[in-house]
């Protein structure tokens, strides 16, 4: 009897020592198993034991609970097949599920470590030996089987604390990061760092949905619908983890849903061997991650919209001051082409306005709208808008088309005047979805905004066409005439200014009436127009008289095109009438005052009219002579 309890104490002794010298120290129950294994052959004389843990109704083998595969699982005892073995006493012969199996079949008792009212801790089998079963069968066998018992349970909450705050430790480490950045690749970088150290031997995925910064520089795939796993959709609607067999992929996934408190943002992805199974504690790990970088990611992203709506402000505001400037239409669409290059970096750009019934493409257009190239984009657009006023957002343009075409991501924006279309404004990128949503309702506000503003140009243009031009003929007015030619007089080398008067006007309206007379009014400024072209400029002087200014001109030229204009308006005329005219021209050596042109004009008329008039003056710089 006294031995026994020596060998007890010794026991006791022995457990208490390695478990104290080695706390801290041992990373696993195969470890501290060995320990006792050399105990238990020491005092006992046990040379062949074994250790089933129990995990989830199960017993496995101690030695391969670190690589938990799904064969270990088939393979492993169930714990209800052997439970009743163990009815009101804790060591029983080892029954024969177990003998059978080659592993066990030289063993022959098996002890139940299983605190009371718990689950079980394991069994630990041995082949017996004569000091074993001498000592179990006394009255110290019990009290030694309770000792193990609670140093074995004490032991496995320690591991499943240590195992806790080290995968805790990391998850603060990483949430403590997460809270101080707003970097985006910095949060998915620490995410995938992360799953693999704890999964080394596994391929970790990040998949993220569409309307992710698809400009980072870490390894993603985008979340697509239509290719994605009914697994990996269900995480992903759902919110909740899954794991699926993937057979087809020599595989085991696990989905792991990274959401925030607004939304889902995308799955994590850890993919294991096909006999690999992933334990509680593992998948809440991967859950509590991915989690973890949700909210990391949703505060990122919220943080980068601010700013960005904060910018996109700040453009519009900029966008509509420079626009409200009265700078001419023309400096307005080149402003507001660099604007649009600026923020959604398209590779062309485009605006037409409607002239008539078709759209024309301005210069403010880049080249390929002005080839057969660019009008298969123009063409699409001006379609969509004879239906509708809505803008226009495409994805991916190959999908509506069958021909062969180079740029896939449109965005185009009408231009409304008093809720009509009045042109239109398209981006274009030969990538597919680079335009995102938010760039679309962007660029609407952008041009929502410098409508009003290329509206009031317009009509300012209509305003100032009216107040430059004359009503009846189109010629411009004698304001318009004066600033030409004074502008001209400073910056040019020679010019000619030719000043008609229609013969006998009034008497063609005394005899046709003044419509007819009107009518010959616009004969003359048609065929004016005509032979003057872009040289110079036609104004209506007032009542029946017209003129023309030509600058950068010679004397030489200056009389054949004098005559030419009085030879011609005969012919031009229906009923017939004529033009008497006087000529001044001007150079580098003769440059009169701006007021003097008109009166030297003037006089050569009234010498035209009074030697027989159908014919044109000239003015001599020294004396007047008939031409």
């Amino acid at each position: 009897m006294t031995d026994h309890l020596q060998t007890l104490k010794y026991i006791k002794s022995d457990v208490l020592s390695f478990w104290v010298s080695s706390n801290g120290e041992l990373t696993g129950f195969n470890e501290y198993f060995y320990s006792l294994k050399q105990c238990l052959k020491k005092h006992l004389k046990i040379v062949n034991a074994a250790f089933l843990s129990y995990e989830g109704n199960s017993l496995i083998p101690i030695e391969e609970l670190a690589t938990l595969t799904l064969e270990t699982k088939l393979n492993a005892v169930s714990w209800l097949m052997i439970e009743t073995s163990f009815y009101q006493q804790k060591m029983v012969k080892l029954p024969y599920i177990l003998k059978e199996k080659e592993a066990y079949n030289m063993m022959t008792d098996m002890v139940l470590f299983q605190p009371e009212g718990k689950d079980p801790i394991g069994v630990l089998l041995v082949e017996a030996t004569d000091a074993w079963t001498d000592f179990m069968a006394s009255d110290y066998g019990e009290e030694c089987v309770e000792t193990l018992m609670r140093v074995l349970q004490i032991f496995r909450e320690n591991l499943e604390v240590k195992s806790n705050e080290d995968q805790y430790r990391k998850l603060y480490n990483m949430t403590d990061l997460f809270h101080s950045t707003m970097d985006i690749d910095l949060i998915l970088e620490n995410v995938l760092k992360n799953i693999r150290d704890n999964f080394p031997e596994f391929n970790v995925e990040l998949i993220l949905s569409n309307d992710q910064d698809r400009h980072t520089t870490i390894d993603i795939k985008l979340f697509d619908y239509l290719s994605e796993r009914p697994a990996t959709i269900e995480a992903f609607v759902s919110g909740d983890l899954t794991t699926e067999l993937a057979g087809d992929l020599n595989c085991r996934l696990l989905n792991a849903p990274i959401k925030g408190r607004q939304a889902i943002y995308g799955i994590l992805q850890v993919s294991a061997p096909t006999t690999y199974l992933f334990s509680t504690t593992e998948k809440d790990f991967v859950r509590m991650l991915a989690q973890a970088s949700g909210n990391a990611l949703e505060n990122a992203k919220l943080y980068h919209q601010s700013h960005r709506l904060v910018s996109d402000l700040q453009l519009i505001n900029e966008t509509s001051h420079r626009l409200n400037m009265r700078i001419d239409i023309h400096e307005m669409l080149l402003f507001l082409q660099k604007q649009l290059m600026k923020s959604f970096q398209p590779m062309e750009v485009c605006f037409a306005f409607k002239n008539n019934d078709t759209f024309e493409v301005t210069d403010a257009s880049t080249t390929l709208f002005k080839t057969e190239e660019g009008q298969t984009y123009i063409k699409h657009v001006e379609q969509h808008f004879e239906h509708t006023n809505d803008p226009l957002f495409i994805a991916d343009f190959s999908r509506l088309t069958p021909n062969q075409i180079e740029y896939r991501s449109i965005m185009a924006i009408p231009i409304l005047m008093e809720e009509k279309i009045n042109g239109f404004s398209i981006v274009l990128h030969k990538e597919p979805y680079f335009f995102s949503f938010d760039s679309f309702k962007l660029m609407q506000s952008l041009i929502h905004h410098s409508s009003l503003a290329i509206a009031n140009s317009i009509l300012r243009n209509q305003l100032q066409e009216m107040v430059d031009r004359d009503h009846l003929t189109k010629l411009y007015a004698r304001s318009y005439l004066d600033q030409y030619v004074e502008k001209s007089l400073k910056k040019d080398h020679s010019g000619m200014f030719l000043l008609i008067d229609i013969d006998n006007f009034k008497r063609v309206n005394d005899t046709y009436g003044h419509q007819i007379g009107d009518k010959i009014l616009v004969q003359i400024a048609m065929k004016l127009n005509e032979t003057i072209g872009t040289q110079g400029i036609c104004a209506r002087w007032g009542g029946e008289e017209m003129s023309v200014y030509v600058p950068n001109i010679d004397e030489k030229e200056s009389i054949q095109l004098a005559s030419t204009i009085v030879a011609m308006i005969p012919d031009a005329t229906d009923p017939q009438v004529t033009i008497s005219a006087g000529l001044i021209t001007w150079d580098q050596n003769y440059r009169p005052a701006f007021q003097s042109v008109f009166l030297h004009a003037d006089t050569a008329l009234y010498e035209a009219k009074n030697s027989g008039k159908n014919r044109f003056c000239i003015h001599d710089r020294f004396l007047q002579t008939n031409a």
